[in-house]
């Protein structure tokens, strides 16, 4: 979303916005349920990985990070715009989940169920589904599971299968897509009802605008400094091909002492980039004495 929205035009459909709405356990356990379709006993979410900017990252962590009383581990993400490779990310939150939990000496057998749900303002496979479940299952034989505890989910806003999938979700959803003047409207969902609750509340709070303001403050910086470091790379580019160019002007004008350069050997010279590459042409070029040994040494492997 746009960096330069006030907290008063967020919806929960803005990363900040939903992180903030989803420490609140009982709301979070609510959507898990909702979005998973059983029972949680209870729910701790992880509030220093929902909404925090960690000097050590190059980022700004805006997921939702949770486990229930069987420590099973639920990672949420709000997807509004499309990107590319949604399953390779989903298999990379996964791989995350099982770093963490093996680094405390945890054999592969304890490991726990862990759930990536992506929330996606779009159709992540064009299919019109509110929902879609991904499991690890045999290929030859559907009735054969891996049982490796891994499960993804991607749900849509842009379903249109209301049969299928239950009432409650198909309003979450709803609310998710709606903008703002529309997100305040009475969805005829007490779940809904809450998290409009929820969300009032965060814009009502002076800690959360303030620490909204330092997110985009955050923000702007690392953005910033990704295009210095961008105009300096590209400084040292210009500087470095500058150099090879140089190069490769001394190498034709040596061998241009030794006669007609063959035109296939001036572009092959001309085009090279790499600064060891052309060091050494320009030293066979400055010991050859005919342009036919200049090629030859420089042809040997």
């Amino acid at each position: 979303m746009s960096e330069c929205r006030k907290l008063q035009e967020l919806t929960i459909k803005d990363n900040f916005m939903f992180g903030a709405v989803m420490v609140d356990e009982e709301l979070c356990k609510e959507f898990l349920e909702l979005a998973l379709g059983f029972r949680i006993a209870k729910v701790t979410v992880s509030k220093e990985k929902s909404i925090v900017y960690h000097p050590e990252y190059k980022g700004v962590r805006l997921d939702v990070i949770a486990a229930d009383e069987k420590q099973t581990h639920y990672n949420v993400e709000m997807q509004v715009l499309r990107k590319k490779n949604l399953g390779k990310r989903s298999r990379y939150y996964h791989s995350q989940i099982d770093m963490e939990l093996l680094r405390t000496g945890m054999e592969y057998g304890l490991l726990p169920d862990a759930y990536v749900i992506f929330i996606c303002d779009f159709d992540p496979f064009y299919k019109k589904k509110y929902k879609y479940t991904f499991d690890t299952v045999c290929k030859e034989d559907g009735t054969v599971s891996l049982e490796d505890g891994n499960h993804t989910l991607f749900l849509s806003t842009c379903g249109e299968n209301e049969e299928e999938v239950p009432e409650g979700l198909v309003k979450f959803l709803k609310y998710v897509k709606a903008g703002l003047s529309e997100s305040t409207e009475n969805f005829q969902d007490g779940f809904v009802q809450k998290l409009q609750d929820a969300v009032r509340n965060v814009k009502a709070s002076r800690e959360m605008e303030e620490r909204y303001m330092l997110l985009q403050e955050l923000l702007k910086e690392e953005r910033e400094a990704g295009r210095a470091e961008g105009r300096a790379e590209g400084r040292a580019q210009g500087r470095a091909e500058g150099r090879a160019e140089g190069k490769a002007e001394s190498i034709l004008e040596l061998l241009s002492d030794l006669g007609d350069i063959p035109e296939d050997l001036q572009k092959r010279i001309s085009v090279e980039k790499d600064p060891n590459v052309l060091k050494s042409y320009l030293k066979i070029a400055s010991a050859s004495k005919t342009i036919d040994e200049f090629r030859k040494r420089i042809d040997q492997p």
